[in-house]
């Protein structure tokens, strides 16, 4: 297992025995699992973020520490928040961290996300012009919800 998922799943583990609200600080949680801190930080902001349902603050310094808060939505909730981010067009990456969030929360299945990812994929979209393809790919996206919604 990777640094990085070890860090992923002990934050996690400790988000569920706290009730979904954990303030760390970066450089006792980097002592405790044997690393440095920015792999504390690498792994907060690239794991627990707003489109995976999370709230983040933080405070830099000598007392500095990570706050990570578990937002509890609705299914609705989620595809319209996710409806809404999608607006001005959509990165391969945040399509990623979308249908991590839409398969864990048991929005959508496996093959879903498989075939939403298929469909919206950097290939699938080779054939249009690159200042396009985030639109494009926003634009459907947002169709599929819809059908999601409906």
């Amino acid at each position: 297992m990777l640094i990085s998922d070890s860090i992923a799943a002990f934050i996690d583990e400790m988000l569920n025995d706290c009730g979904g609200t954990l303030e760390i600080k970066r450089n006792d949680l980097a002592k405790k699992l044997g690393c440095v801190p920015s792999q504390i930080n690498y792994v907060v902001a690239s794991r627990f973020t707003p489109e995976r349902g999370y709230i983040i603050e933080s405070r830099r310094g000598g007392g500095g520490y990570i706050r990570i808060i578990r937002k509890v939505m609705s299914e609705d909730d989620i595809l319209l928040k996710f409806f809404n981010d999608s607006k001005d067009g959509l990165a391969e990456r945040e399509l990623e961290a979308i249908l991590s969030t839409l398969y864990s929360s048991d929005i959508i299945t496996a093959r879903e996300a498989r075939f939403i990812r298929a469909c919206l994929s950097q290939s699938a979209l080779s054939s249009l012009p690159k200042e396009v393809q985030e639109t494009i790919r926003g634009d459907s996206f947002r169709n599929m919800l819809l059908t999601l919604m409906n």
